[in-house]
């Protein structure tokens, strides 16, 4: 019983004191109670430290790197305005403006095959990514070379050759040395130092090659930029002091309205990895709440078993004539302070643990995240945790309020099902649903929060039903005799699933919603893994080459046809142009579903057939005829046409090199774009592009022997034609899918450990009760291994009907999320649920196994005294 109360009993049984007396005594008691430690508070302070140092890391990380972008905008950027044309550079008037209007320097970005010049020997060539850059770049920070020297310097030309720098990389893939010759096209360069570090390298995180960077001099001498060559024109503009930049980017735009330019500002200099980080940050974060989300469950059965602990004393407080509110607020302050410990534990590892993550994503971040402590993430933790605690735990404290002291003393064996007062329900649901708000207001995607919250009632639903489902089964079973007859450990084990006070609810929802995180980020990772790694090279081609042009073509088809081993040829023409209006409103003020955005926000590939392509099935309209002759019709992937909210007989205007082309949509296509065949978006009929400038793009299957022939084959007869290797390409994927995976199922691991940690706390909330029942049945002659048996079977059966539900709405998760978000296809993968179900189980197990042997280690005489 806890100490005296320090002052005289209220006057009148049941009232209740003055507000501010009552909660000065409620935290007198409280605080003596407190002195007794974290006892019977573990599992709730390690529940919300998990939980919260989860949401608060995540959320550190991103702000990290949203801070170091906002940092070094003006360099990652490389000027305060990045404008951007494909295929084409600007016009003699565009540049005269630019000058006019601001400091400015032209790069040209494209791909291309090096070469190793030795003598008369060239070795086997390699992709790189070529940037040919002016006098004036770069702009804003340094290009910081090994060993040191001036960019202007290594690049200045000699009589034999230009200068050029590369990453070591390309040293090491051609086996060059400092000072050896590479040619491109149709000059030679001199690598005179080793690029370690280039400003302006921001714009994404997939490359194919080493980076090589050449003046503009040297690039236009190599002979690679041809008419519809895949080339990427940037302007680099500095503004003078006080310029805003949407002023300055809206007066360009009025000048030159049909330009086409594609805008980068200091205030989104890499939007990419910005969104990047954005959604993965959503992402991991609504894991992280899932966790928490279990951890709640935890909270409230760990106050449930401390309140269960003080039943006594709440009796006999009662018994003394202590009011309802005051027996509330004492216990409400315990609970709150050891939740307090919990958040700010969680805090302290949220604004250390990103620091931690540089290691794994370094390579895939253009910025030097700035590490500290950012308010913003830190506060939401802490909002989380502490409306986490007080959902989960305010029904079992106003239920101890409500609860008379008799019924406090039958309620192990009787328990009281009386609801706390209303308002007591009303403050439990206005905490959960400020959690839900919470998560929705302030997520990334509220579409996707939407969903993380529906899926998330209908989880904890569906496991609840689970629960209850089995107690009345369970219920219903132990009252059959031949059960009890044949199988006597079963029929105690079916017993003690449907008894007063078993932890069959919390271990079914805690752990049901722990494995099923887990074995969607399972299945969406294998079904990832298994696509890039085994289907797509089963039927993807060997290489793509690009830039081939109109008078090429013929000539390349041949080559390949005389390489023995080469297999099926494919090849179309390839233009870029922009979609500027859906059914004539302008794409800035069409509605576009987020998952179509990308395609209109900048050039897009586009192509002309008369045949439909491979991996492609028409869902709704016709294909035009072989020998179709008429007004501009296209072919529209059919995910997009979703996207843009449009269908067959709707319109899309196109700007393709400043020229506008309306065209209707005659049919759409479902695009099976794992297969990594030649396929577009967008594909017009035959009559309206063949007189645009265009180059071709091909795609060639070759026996496994035969790859390298067919590549030196194209790459020696054709300089100016790219060969990308496919493997390299998804060894290129696999490394950024390896690093998001990692960091998945370290989130995901969370929700796990948080779902073992309220298994063992409602495993240790029980004991008491296991033991009575371990002693009743040696008194009347059951054996330790028959009671052993019987706690094991009980536990295996929660453990498998926990991990049953848990696979199958684990595996309709990840289906939904591969189909209906990635667009991709989902194959079942046994293995995740297998491994989550025999894992349940197992963990389950041990943890009854651990519990039951320590009850029956309690004499009965010792455990009748303290019933």
């Amino acid at each position: 019983m806890t100490a005296g109360l320090g002052e005289p009993a209220p006057r009148q049984p049941g009232g209740d004191t003055g507000a501010g007396s009552s909660w000065a005594l409620a935290l007198r008691l409280a605080r003596r109670e407190l002195r007794g430690g974290f006892r019977g508070f573990k599992v709730m302070l390690a529940c919300l430290t998990l939980g919260v140092g989860a949401i608060a890391a995540i959320g550190s990380f991103s702000a990290a790197v949203k801070e170091g972008i906002a940092r070094d905008a003006r360099t990652l950027l490389g000027g305060d305005i990045d404008l951007s044309l494909r295929h084409r550079a600007a016009t003699a008037a565009q540049l005269q403006y630019l000058t006019a209007n601001g400091a400015v320097s032209a790069i040209a970005r494209m791909r291309a095959m090096a070469h190793a010049v030795a003598g008369d020997k060239a070795s086997r060539p390699a992709l790189v990514e070529i940037k040919g850059v002016d006098g004036a770049y770069p702009l804003f920070g340094e290009v910081i070379l090994a060993p040191a020297m001036a960019l202007k310097t290594a690049l200045a030309p000699t009589m034999r050759a230009f200068g050029a720098v590369a990453e070591r990389d390309l040293l090491i893939r051609l086996g060059l040395t400092l000072g050896d010759r590479v040619r491109l096209g149709a000059a030679e360069f001199v690598i005179r130092a080793v690029l370690v570090r280039e400003p302006d390298r921001g714009s994404g995180v997939f490359k194919l090659g080493p980076r090589m960077i050449i003046s503009q001099q040297g690039l236009g001498a190599t002979g690679l930029v041809q008419p519809g060559s895949l080339i990427h024109h940037h302007y680099k503009v500095g503004l003078a002091p006080g310029m805003d930049v949407d002023r300055w980017t809206a007066k360009l735009t009025a000048a030159f309205p049909d330009a086409g330019w594609r805008f980068r500002t200091v205030k989104n200099p890499v939007p990419r990895i910005a969104r990047f980080v954005e959604r993965f940050g959503l992402f991991l974060t609504l894991i992280g709440l899932g966790a928490l989300l279990i951890g709640g469950i935890g909270v409230g059965n760990a106050v449930k078993s401390y309140l269960d602990g003080k039943t006594s004393t709440i009796a006999t407080l009662k018994c003394l004539g202590a009011p309802a509110k005051l027996i509330f607020r004492t216990y409400l302050i315990q609970v709150m302070v050891m939740a307090a410990a919990g958040i700010a534990l969680g805090l302290i590892i949220g604004a250390a643990l990103p620091a931690l993550a540089v290691s794994a994503f370094k390579a895939y971040l253009p910025v030097d995240p700035r590490f500290g402590l950012h308010g913003e993430p830190l506060a939401l933790g802490a909002a989380y945790g502490v409306l986490t605690a007080l959902g989960f735990t305010l029904w079992p404290l106003a239920r101890a309020r409500q609860i008379s002291a008799a019924g406090l003393f039958r309620d192990l064996v009787s328990p009281d099902r009386r609801r706390p007062p209303p308002a007591y329900i009303a403050a439990t649901l206005s905490a959960v649903l400020a959690l839900a708000f919470l998560a929705y207001a302030t997520a990334a995607s509220r579409e996707i929060a939407l969903w993380f919250i529906g899926a998330t009632i209908l989880a904890l639903a569906a496991f609840s039903a689970e629960a209850h489902g089995l107690r009345r089964c369970a219920q219903w079973l132990a009252k059959k005799g031949a059960i009890r007859r044949r199988f006597l450990h079963l029929h105690l084990a079916i017993a003690n699933l449907g008894r007063p006070g078993a932890p069959t609810a919390i271990i079914v929802t805690s752990l049901g919603i722990g494995l099923t995180l887990f074995v969607t980020l399972a299945e969406i990772e294998g079904n990832l893994e298994r696509q890039i790694r085994r289907s797509i090279p089963e039927r993807a081609p060997s290489y793509y080459f690009i830039d081939i042009q109109p008078a090429q073509a013929q000539a390349f088809d041949a080559v390949i046809a005389s390489v023995p081993g080469a297999g099926e040829l494919r090849r179309m023409p390839s233009l870029r142009a922009r979609i500027v209006r859906i059914n004539g409103i302008g794409v800035d003020r069409a509605a576009i579903a987020p998952t179509a955005r990308w395609v209109v926000r900048g050039d897009r590939g586009l192509t002309y057939t008369a045949t439909p392509p491979p991996y492609s099935r028409v869902v709704a309209g016709e294909w035009w005829p072989a020998d179709y002759s008429g007004p501009p019709v296209i072919s529209l992937d059919a995910h997009i046409a979703r996207g843009f909210g449009v269908g067959v007989g709707d319109t899309l205007t196109f700007n393709l090199l400043g020229r506008e082309i309306t065209a209707t949509i005659a049919n759409l296509r479902r695009v099976d774009w794992i297969s990594l065949a030649l396929n577009f978006v967008v594909i017009f009929a035959p009559g309206t592009l063949e007189g645009a400038p265009q180059t071709h793009i091909a795609t060639v299957k070759a026996a496994p022997g035969s790859e390298e022939a067919v590549r030196s084959a194209v790459t020696s007869r054709f300089a100016n034609i790219t060969a990308i290797h496919v493997r390299d390409a998804l060894e290129a994927a696999a490394a950024i899918l390896a690093a998001i995976a990692t960091a998945g199922r370290a989130t995901g691991a969370v929700a796990l450990m948080v779902g073992t940690l309220v298994l063992a706390g409602a495993i240790a909330a029980g004991q008491r009760r296991r033991i009575y029942d371990a002693v009743v049945l040696k008194i009347v002659g059951a054996r330790r291994s028959d009671i052993l048996r019987a706690f094991v079977i009980e536990f295996a059966i929660v453990g498998l009907a926990s991990s049953a539900l848990a696979g199958l709405f684990g595996c309709a998760a990840a289906y939904l999320i591969l189909t209906g978000v990635m667009d991709t296809s989902w194959a079942f993968l046994p293995g995740p649920v297998i491994g989550a179900a025999l894992g349940c189980t197992g963990v389950t197990m041990a943890f009854g196994f651990a519990g039951t042997w320590r009850a029956l280690g309690q004499t009965a005489a010792s455990a009748l005294r303290t019933a």
